[in-house]
């Protein structure tokens, strides 16, 4: 299943690394990705392919906000259909 992360924040070193990292630990797929700082602000939308990952989605969600908690950012996973809709109104 396709997926889209968003990542935003102040930003700091290692934000790519530890999100990338734990993409690769749950074996999510990076196919896309965007990212640019803005003043001190970083933000990030990852295209990504969750349909080897053995864990449900939802729990890789919660996964993810909690590991974003940890290095300062927001970190949000979610459909890629439903982001598609959600920008296309």
């Amino acid at each position: 299943m396709r997926a889209v992360v968003t990542v935003t924040g102040s930003d700091k070193r290692g934000i790519i690394a530890k999100v990338s990292n734990f993409l690769f630990e749950h074996n999510i797929n990076i196919e896309d990705v965007s990212q640019t700082i803005l003043g001190d602000q970083f933000a990030m939308i990852m295209l990504v392919d969750t349909s080897e990952s053995r864990e449900t989605f939802s729990a890789v969600s919660s996964e993810l906000a909690r590991l974003g908690s940890e290095i300062g950012v927001t970190v949000r996973l979610q459909h890629a259909d439903i982001f598609d809709a959600m920008h296309n109104v």
